[in-house]
């Protein structure tokens, strides 16, 4: 397999002009394939190497967000022009040899949060280590799940017309909260923007206009699909001439939704893609953000304990068929249920970013409550965590827990 792009994990991600950190359509491409092609990608982890294999969380509370996402790009197919779908098969995803670690992070509510920010408002992390397909923290004991990597980030560059509409929109809702913290939404930020080989008053426009990449947008982005895994499928739609193809923040597992934030098993490593075109294909298929196809290969866990939620907050407040509060509550109870086997509530928070756990909007016509439901499969772990007659036991012995800021 060729390598198309190949990263350097001791130079800064600045230093590297098949890097940039911001979507903009003047980025120039950094290689050419055509249809048809078959090649590798290196990818940085999302942060630039910002975060340690260590026991202390100071990294993930001081972590600068405004430089990331870092991602490898953007690759050009000839042939490609705006209208046409651009269909990237993920052949391989894989771990880096030079690093095979990898982090989770819940972030401090004063930088970037999490999904239960309210709940767990201070920053932790765990470092996890790769055996093959299975993975181990020694900040969360007696669990080992089989991970599927994939690209959390993954898109082509947005036409001129669909940036100015992603940073209006963005720019009006945050507007309406401007002291919120965590913030509405991340607006273009110059000083931190590597735009790539740009150079000069062009690069200075560009950094000034560039989309943030922490969002999904109408171009995929930062979807965090954990099902995007090797055997997998993405249409793309194409915005701009040659598609410009960019992708990143990889991760080597992680549960649906990625609820710390940094929720998944953050690394360093590899794709391996092939590329085609759809001709027109936005217009025949009516396409508007992407569409993909997930792989034959995933963990077959056969098992699961399934924790519903509905929508009605921790306060007791009712909510009109909201997931997104429903959701919240699946996780707060399947926390507190593995709070009982002596997790503390960061390590059981961190087990449902990181393991492949199923979330599901499972009920949304039924008025007033909508209902979700995490599936939270009971392999990963070395006991038997199911309800019994007997009562739940204490499996995890006093004094592990995640990193913190020391």
């Amino acid at each position: 397999m060729k390598t198309l792009i190949k990263v350097d994990l001791n130079a800064s991600p600045e230093s590297q002009e098949y890097l940039h950190n911001r979507w903009h359509p003047d980025i120039p491409m950094v290689a050419m394939v055509k249809p048809g092609d078959e090649f590798r990608v290196e990818c940085i982890d999302w942060t630039g190497s910002q975060i340690l294999n260590d026991d202390n969380a100071k990294d993930v509370e001081v972590v600068d967000l405004s430089k990331v996402h870092y991602l490898s790009g953007p690759i050009g197919v000839e042939g490609a022009e705006p209208g046409d779908l651009l269909v990237v098969d993920i052949l391989d995803v894989g771990v880096l040899e030079e690093s095979a670690w990898g982090f989770t992070g819940i972030f401090a509510k004063t930088n970037g949060g999490g999904f239960l920010t309210e709940h767990y408002p201070d920053a932790r992390k765990a470092c996890w280590d790769f055996h093959g397909i299975y993975t181990s923290s020694r900040h969360i004991p007696k669990v080992e799940f089989a991970g599927v990597m994939h690209p959390g980030l993954i898109g082509c560059l947005p036409s001129k017309e669909m940036l100015e509409t992603w940073n209006t929109r963005e720019k009006e809702l945050y507007d309406t909260n401007p002291d919120r913290v965590p913030a509405l939404a991340a607006l273009p930020y110059a000083p931190t923007a590597h735009m790539g080989k740009m150079t000069g008053d062009a690069k200075d426009k560009a950094a000034a206009e560039g989309a943030r990449t922490v969002p999904p947008r109408e171009h995929g982005g930062n979807c965090d699909i954990k099902n995007l895994t090797k055997g997998s499928k993405v249409y793309f739609p194409v915005y701009v001439k040659d598609g410009g193809l960019s992708m990143g923040d990889i991760h080597f597992s992680q549960g649906d939704g990625e609820i710390t934030f940094c929720g998944a098993i953050e690394m360093a490593g590899y794709l391996d893609l092939r590329v085609s075109l759809i001709k027109g294909g936005v217009a025949k298929y009516g396409v508007v953000n992407p569409i993909f196809e997930p792989s034959p290969l995933s963990p077959e866990y056969k098992r699961h304990l399934i924790f519903e939620g509905i929508s009605v907050d921790e306060s007791g407040k009712q909510h009109y068929l909201d997931p997104h509060v429903s959701y919240r509550m699946a996780c707060l109870n399947a926390i507190e249920y593995m709070k009982k086997f002596g997790y503390t509530g960061e390590q059981a928070y961190a087990i449902l970013g990181t393991a492949p756990v199923e979330g599901r909007i499972s009920g949304i016509v039924d008025i007033p409550n909508a209902c979700a439901t995490l599936w939270l499969p009971t392999e990963i772990f070395d006991f038997d965590i199911r309800p019994n007659a007997d009562g739940p036991t204490i499996k995890v012995e006093p004094g592990t827990d995640l990193a913190v800021v020391s």
